[in-house]
């Protein structure tokens, strides 16, 4: 009885820590937006057109040029930093690439026209040279994870609601990649 009770209270402890953690990433991920009613209703929106167009393979294959045997690892709703400001999104994350997607399309201007388009970013495995977890000296609640490819190119991804998984998966693709170059 003492023994089941030890791993049962160890559980809850493993248990607690993990929804504590994802407490603080949901509240993080929803500050980060312009607005916390902007960033929640875009998640619902987010769900919604997940459940509506047959969840987030078919969706990362609509919208992303997929090799023959790509697999969609996993997706992770988060934020790029761009010059205009926090873009939300989903992070996807391939046996062949890390690709984001912005939820809603931006306007540009084209001319004297505004146009209309997804901010998306695309990195091949083979081209990624570094993913690195950061934390805010000022505000240790922000989070971020700074994607750099071969050429230098450094992206910015913050507001996970699962900042922790995001960082392992990540790794987890940057060792896979390696280990399949010759």
């Amino acid at each position: 009885m003492k023994e089941t009770l030890s791993r049962w209270g160890k559980s809850m402890g493993e248990t607690t820590k993990m929804v504590e953690s994802l407490s603080r990433d949901t509240w993080q991920h929803f500050k980060t937006g312009p607005s916390f009613t902007e960033a929640a209703m875009g998640r619902l929106a987010q769900g919604t057109k997940v459940l509506a167009e047959g969840g987030y393979e078919k969706i990362f294959r609509q919208t992303f040029e997929v090799l023959p045997d790509e697999q969609l690892k996993i997706s992770y709703a988060c934020y790029l930093s761009t010059s205009a400001g926090p873009v939300m999104g989903v992070m996807y994350i391939s046996t062949a690439k890390i690709a984001f997607c912005s939820d809603n399309p931006l306007s540009y201007k084209a001319g004297n026209k505004t146009e209309w388009s997804y901010y998306k970013v695309v990195i091949p495995l083979h081209q990624l040279r570094a993913a690195n977890p950061s934390v805010s000296k000022v505000n240790p609640a922000e989070k971020y994870i700074q994607v750099v490819s071969v050429e230098g190119h450094e992206f910015w991804f913050m507001g996970f609601l699962m900042y922790d998984k995001a960082v392992s998966s990540l790794q987890e693709a940057m060792d896979s990649a390696r280990d399949m170059q010759p």
